[in-house]
């Protein structure tokens, strides 16, 4: 390892709350294990996760860090036994199971990435999470195939820009819904068909009229209990609903026999809680029908805000507020 301090700053959660529980505080430089590398973190992305953590709601599983913060990006600075091709001055993105609030993080070498030609460190802290959620859930779990159609909700989210992106660029025909005309705008020019204003619009209704009554073959749903019943609705003959998050509350009240009729298939997922290797298979498809796109711009990440690592209340502050478009990263300048 290179000559490093001691001591670094990072971001605790002494007691779960609103925005101010994110407090600075001093921890030990951790030290690299086997299959471990230790990241000089130049900037790392803010997620939902994160302020489920902050919340008192979503606990870090047993062994990671304490440390808020699942995605990271930056210069390698130690390598453990056993980190592939990782070595020290490499720089890298990388998907954690905490710790990316703060001037070092550990990570699994297996869960590491290069940082994709033309993009900054910054940038490249936007990927991780979103793309191996994305990745998992879209096209492992909901299997979208080209000449397939997509339903995405919170399609102005982090989340939400990566999948539009990435199904348009595998050929699905795609919608989204947002809440403003801003986001809507925004999600139209990313390449969906039609984005939805669910203050204002019935998706289910609009998908309907949009498909011919048939409907779409996948929805990737953050909000959960609050739209299961117009997803079904929502879904085509063998469809897939996808839910990763409940916005909306984890329970439904639901009349099943669309799921029956339509031979629907409701599945989800949390990624945070994968063994490394699980999560490994999902880099190495990244990494190879992924990064290209990346590399030569066509996917890009949609970057909303930055704000120092210091201010990591009021980057949590800008999430909760609901009206970024993308991303919000925070940095170690």
């Amino acid at each position: 390892m290179t000559a490093l301090p001691e001591t670094m700053t990072a971001i605790e959660v002494p007691e779960p709350g609103g925005p101010e529980a994110l407090v600075p505080a001093t921890r030990p430089l951790p030290t690299p294990g086997l299959g471990e590398v230790l990241i000089k973190v130049a900037a790392a992305g803010v997620n939902r996760p994160d302020v489920m953590q902050r919340q008192g709601g979503y606990p870090p599983p047993p062994g990671a860090p304490d440390i808020p913060g699942l995605e990271i990006a930056g210069e390698i600075v130690g390598v453990g036994e056993s980190a592939g091709e990782w070595q020290v001055g490499m720089s890298c993105c990388a998907l954690v199971a905490g710790g990316g609030y703060a001037e070092y993080c550990l990570a699994p070498a297996a869960l590491c990435l290069p940082i994709p030609d033309g993009l900054t460190a910054v940038e490249a802290a936007a990927l991780p999470e979103t793309f191996f959620t994305v990745w998992t859930n879209v096209f492992q779990r909901g299997r979208l195939q080209g000449g397939e159609s997509i339903l995405i909700h919170g399609g102005s989210s982090g989340i939400g820009t990566t999948a539009i992106q990435l199904a348009v660029q595998f050929g699905a025909r795609v919608f989204t819904t947002a809440g403003t005309l801003k986001k809507c705008a925004a999600c139209e020019e990313l390449g969906a068909e039609r984005a939805i204003n669910y203050r204002d619009e019935d998706f289910a209704e609009i998908i309907a009229e949009l498909t011919g009554g048939r409907g779409v073959d996948v929805i990737l749903d953050m909000v959960g209990g609050a739209y299961f019943q117009r997803n079904l609705q929502a879904l085509a003959l063998e469809g897939r609903l996808v839910i990763i998050a409940f916005l909306g509350g984890p329970k439904a009240d639901a009349n099943f026999l669309p799921l029956m009729l339509k031979r629907l298939t409701v599945t989800g997922s949390t990624l945070r809680p994968r063994t490394v290797e699980q999560k490994a298979e999902i880099a190495a498809e990244l990494r190879d029908k992924v990064w290209p796109m990346l590399a030569t711009g066509r996917v890009r990440p949609i970057m909303d805000s930055t704000f120092p690592l210091a201010k990591a209340a009021e980057a949590h502050a800008r999430m909760e507020s609901s009206g970024h478009v993308g991303k919000i990263v925070l940095t170690n300048d």
